[in-house]
């Protein structure tokens, strides 16, 4: 099952505004405006009319853009539908079979091979499962669609100039439905900037080079503000009588801090006590319990959607050793239109909630924890039928 990818979805953030982008109107006319567009950046002609020819929209691409129900899952959910025994099994074999590739990239640029295993197995299953869209038209049709062209046309202009380079066929490149390449599941501009031909062959061949995949996605966890030698996120056991209101993303303490509060690490040593941290109670406070350090936050230009990331970054513990999770005894998930309730309930408080999608993103959080602080309630950020309620 492929999953939706690499910093595309704006699950619980907002797009920058940008209303001049064009789109719209006749798909022709459009086609029209991108070449025009293409011949003031300086594009080559050829490679311009090479993809733009034979180019059409796409009614599937527009039908899996407004579908993304498996973000509403909560994150034991998710997990455990995700993280399979055969995934864990294929991640073993397969870091044994790039061990000298996973120990030069964990030397330069410095991204544990963990991480890297875990989006690749997220994505396409280790390179089995890419996606079967045609890239070329699924860009411009989401750069047609006036939902959200201003993060797509970009794109378009970066295909065209990887056109350019013999990097990518219009005719024959296939994909994600949002236009992600190979197998790890990067856009064309992140291409055009971090694509590495770790094989040598004179080319980044993302869907066809494991090497050249994952040396790329390294370079751009690392140009996203990666640190080398330095924890993700790590679970722990927290006492019941911990301030909740403490809990979440941007807290700002340190290991130190958490140390003195009661957090013990359920595997492995607590790094440097000194080193920035965040509880993070993806279930709330009876639910797993985890530490999320810098290089965790780097994870969410990745990835916009909290659930995926959570997973992903446990994920990639796993695959380095650390047991499984414990679930605990969360209280029951809202369902999608419980959630769509509340963040209307949240946003007549003056809360910005990033939309009402029925999708627990960081920004309903967010604001359910200042409204349990209001309320007088366990403030640990995770929504129950009783907050409902009384809201």
């Amino acid at each position: 099952m492929r999953l939706i990818p690499a910093a595309l979805l704006a699950l619980g953030f907002a797009l920058p505004a940008q209303a001049a982008t064009p789109c719209g109107g006749s798909f022709s006319g459009f086609l029209d405006g991108i070449r025009q567009e293409a011949a003031r950046k300086g594009l080559d002609r050829r490679a311009t009319e090479a993809f733009l020819s034979g180019a059409q929209q796409s009614s599937a691409v527009l039908k899996a853009d407004r579908a993304q129900g498996i973000f509403q899952l909560p994150f034991t959910d998710f997990a455990r539908r995700v993280i399979s025994p055969n995934r864990i099994q294929n991640g073993a074999k397969n870091t044994a079979r790039y061990d000298a590739l996973f120990d030069q990239i964990e030397r330069n640029p410095g991204v544990s091979r963990g991480i890297l295993l875990a989006f690749w197995a997220l994505e396409t299953d280790y390179g089995a499962v890419q996606g079967n869209f045609n890239t070329r038209n699924a860009l411009l049709t989401l750069s047609h669609d006036c939902r959200r062209p201003q993060l797509f046309r970009p794109q378009v202009f970066a295909a065209i100039e990887l056109t350019a380079r013999g990097d990518f066929n219009p005719a024959t490149t296939t994909g994600a439905w949002a236009g992600e390449i190979g197998q790890v599941q990067m856009l064309p501009e992140d291409i055009l900037t971090n694509g590495v031909d770790a094989d040598g062959d004179g080319h980044v061949r993302l869907k066809t080079s494991s090497a050249d995949a994952l040396a790329s996605g390294a370079k751009m966890l690392r140009g996203l503000g990666w640190r080398k030698n330095e924890p993700w996120l790590q679970e722990v056991t927290v006492p019941a009588s911990l301030d909740w209101s403490d809990s979440g993303l941007g807290k700002g303490q340190t290991v130190r801090d958490w140390s003195r509060a009661g957090v013990t690490p359920r595997w492995g040593k607590l790094p440097s006590g000194n080193m920035k941290a965040d509880l993070l109670l993806p279930q709330g406070r009876n639910g797993p319990a985890f530490l999320a350090y810098p290089n965790f936050h780097v994870l969410f230009e990745w990835n916009k959607s909290f659930v995926y990331v959570t997973t992903a970054a446990y994920f990639a513990t796993r695959l380095e050793g650390a047991p499984v999770f414990n679930a605990g005894n969360p209280s029951p998930a809202l369902s999608a239109g419980q959630v769509k309730q509340l963040q209307q309930k949240l946003t007549r408080r003056g809360h910005d909630v990033g939309g009402i999608d029925g999708i627990l993103g960081a920004k309903t959080r967010a604001a359910v924890q200042q409204e349990q602080q209001r309320l007088g309630l366990p403030a640990d950020a995770w929504p129950t039928p009783d907050l409902l309620a009384r809201l």
